[in-house]
C-alpha cells in the first residue's frame, strides 16, 4: 500500500483544482492508496469541506502552526507528497523534504512575476514570455501586477524561488499540453513533465448527469424563444465578463432573437458588470441579464440544463478550463478563446467555437457565439460533441497515469 499526503492551500471547495482533489482523493483511496490531507488554512468557511474518505488524517498549518504540522506529516512518513496550491513557498521548499514530490501545476507557479501569463494593457492578451529579469521591465508598462515596486519585488523573488524548486519535484503534472509546453519550456525535463488531460471527473464521486439511462436533451430548437448564454466563473478582469456583455447587442442583432445572459460567481468585477449589464438592458429591451451569485451542486446543475451556450470569455491563458467540459456532460456546448489549455478541449466545430486569442476581441467571441446558435441544426450537432467530448474525460482513463506517476517518484527515491 503506498501512503500519498495531497497538499494544498485549503481544504474547502473554493474552485475547480479542490473539486479535482476531491475526485482524486476518492479514486486513490478505492484503489488502495492511504491518503492524508495538509493544508495552510480552514478557509472560506463559507465554502463546504473538501470530502476525504473517512479517516483521513488532516493537518492546518493555519491551527496547528507550521511546526507542528509538518511534524505530524513526517511522523505519517508519506511515501509521495502530491503538490497542489502552496501559498509558502519556504513552506513549499519543506514539504520538499519529507517524501519524494509531485507538483500538479494548476497555475503558472513558478513561470509568470505577474501570476496570470498576461499582459492587461493597452489590451488584455496573453503573454508568451518565457520567465525571468526580463520581465521586470514589462510588469508596469503591460500592467502584469500592481503599482507598488515593493510588490513587484516581492512577487518577482517569490516566483523566482518557485521556479528554482522545480527541478527537485520527481514529476509535474499539468492538465493540457500547453501547460505542458510551458513548464518543458521553463527547464522541466520532458520525460518528467506530464499532460493528464483527461480524469477530471470520477464516474463514482462525481458521475455523468446522465448516467443512470436517463437521455440528456441532445437536440433543442433555438429558432424559437430566447437564447440562454451562460457565464460560470470568478468575476474579475482576466475572466472577460465585460468582453462578453460588450459582444451581447451584435450578437443579439445578428441572430434576431431575444437574449437571455446569467452570471453565476463572484469577484472584484461584479458591481462593474452588473452596472454595465443595466446600461444594455436599459437601451435593449431584447437583452435580459442575471446575477446569480455563486451556486453550486444542483443549482449550478440547473443553470446548465437551462442554457443553450456557455461562453467562456476568459483573456488569460486558462491553464485547462474545467467549466467547459462540465457544461458539456448537460449537452452544452461552448464558445470561448483560442487561449491556453482551452483548444484541449474545445474544438472548433465539434463541441462549440473558438473565437481568436492573439489578440481576444469583441468582435471575434460575437462571432463564435453566433456560429454556435444562428443554424439549429449546427447547434443540435454541437450538442452531441460537447456530451461526447466531456464523456470521454471519463472514459480516457488518465487515471492509471497518475498511479505510474507516483510509483516512478517512489521508486526514484529508494
Amino acid at each position: 500500500m503506498m501512503r500519498v499526503a495531497i497538499c494544498n492551500w485549503s481544504r474547502r471547495l473554493v474552485g475547480g483544482t479542490e473539486t479535482y482533489l476531491g475526485n482524486v482523493a476518492g479514486y486513490l483511496h478505492r484503489h488502495g492508496y492511504e491518503l492524508a490531507f495538509f493544508h495552510e488554512v480552514d478557509e472560506p468557511v463559507a465554502r463546504a469541506p473538501l470530502p476525504l474518505p473517512d479517516g483521513t488524517p488532516s493537518w492546518c498549518v493555519a491551527s496547528m502552526g507550521e511546526a507542528r504540522a509538518l511534524a505530524a506529516l513526517r511522523t505519517w512518513a508519506p511515501d509521495v507528497v502530491y503538490v497542489h496550491i502552496i501559498e509558502s513557498r519556504k513552506l513549499d521548499a519543506k514539504l520538499l523534504d519529507v517524501a519524494p514530490s509531485v507538483f500538479d501545476a494548476h497555475a503558472f507557479y513558478g513561470t509568470c512575476v505577474g501570476g496570470n501569463k498576461c499582459f492587461k494593457f493597452p489590451e488584455a492578451v496573453p503573454c508568451t514570455r518565457t520567465f525571468g529579469a526580463a520581465c521586470l521591465l514589462h510588469y508596469y508598462p503591460r500592467r502584469c501586477g500592481g503599482l507598488s515596486p515593493i510588490t513587484m519585488l516581492r512577487r518577482y523573488r517569490n516566483e523566482l524561488a518557485k521556479h528554482a524548486l522545480l527541478p527537485r519535484y520527481s514529476a509535474v503534472i499539468t492538465h493540457s499540453e500547453f501547460m505542458r509546453n510551458e513548464y518543458v519550456k521553463h527547464g522541466v525535463q520532458a520525460d518528467r513533465a506530464y499532460n493528464i488531460s483527461a480524469g477530471l471527473f470520477d464516474p463514482v464521486t462525481d458521475p455523468h448527469p446522465f448516467a443512470s439511462g436517463s437521455a440528456a436533451p441532445l437536440t433543442s430548437d433555438t429558432s424559437v424563444g430566447p437564447v440562454r448564454l451562460l457565464f460560470v466563473g470568478r468575476m474579475d478582469l482576466l475572466k472577460g465578463g465585460h468582453v462578453l456583455l460588450h459582444a451581447l447587442r451584435d450578437v443579439q442583432l445578428r441572430l434576431g432573437r431575444p437574449l437571455q445572459l446569467t452570471f453565476a460567481g463572484e469577484g472584484p468585477a461584479r458591481q462593474k458588470w452588473q452596472r454595465m449589464a443595466a446600461r444594455i438592458t436599459r437601451t435593449n429591451p431584447m437583452i435580459h441579464i442575471a446575477f446569480a451569485g455563486w451556486v453550486s451542486g444542483p443549482a449550478l446543475a440547473a443553470l446548465y440544463s437551462q442554457a443553450d451556450l456557455l461562453v467562456v470569455p476568459s483573456l488569460w491563458p486558462e491553464p485547462f478550463g474545467r467549466i467547459g467540459l462540465e457544461a458539456g456532460r448537460y449537452g452544452v456546448p461552448s464558445a470561448a478563446f483560442a487561449v491556453g489549455g482551452i483548444p484541449d478541449w474545445l474544438t472548433d466545430g465539434v463541441n462549440g467555437h473558438l473565437a481568436p486569442g492573439a489578440p481576444p476581441t469583441v468582435d471575434g467571441l460575437a462571432h463564435a457565439i453566433v456560429r454556435c446558435l444562428s443554424d439549429p441544426e449546427h447547434h443540435n450537432v454541437l450538442r452531441r460533441g460537447a456530451d461526447e467530448r466531456s464523456r470521454s474525460n471519463v472514459s480516457a482513463g488518465s487515471w492509471p497515469m497518475l498511479f505510474e506517476i507516483f510509483e516512478r517518484a517512489r521508486s526514484g527515491a529508494e
